[in-house]
């Protein structure tokens, strides 16, 4: 519960666009984010693949990465 998955997206060195797994959305930081968080947000499809990414991809290898750290 401590994981969080984050994607962000940037255009001209700014982000844009950015997904949280705390947050359970895309959110803009530009004009134009703002316009495409919209728009993701709006595809169920597009969000659901987000918010699964969070058990995909974290949880999947969080395990791996704490031990090779230690």
């Amino acid at each position: 519960k401590d994981i969080e998955f984050i994607e962000s997206y940037y255009f001209n060195k700014k982000e844009d666009t950015r997904f949280s797994s705390s947050v359970g959305k895309f959110v803009g930081f530009t004009e134009r984010g703002v316009k495409i968080a919209a728009a993701w947000n709006n595809n169920p499809s597009k969000l659901s693949r987000a918010k699964a990414q969070k058990e995909v991809y974290c949880l999947n290898h969080v395990q791996i990465k704490y031990d090779n750290a230690l």
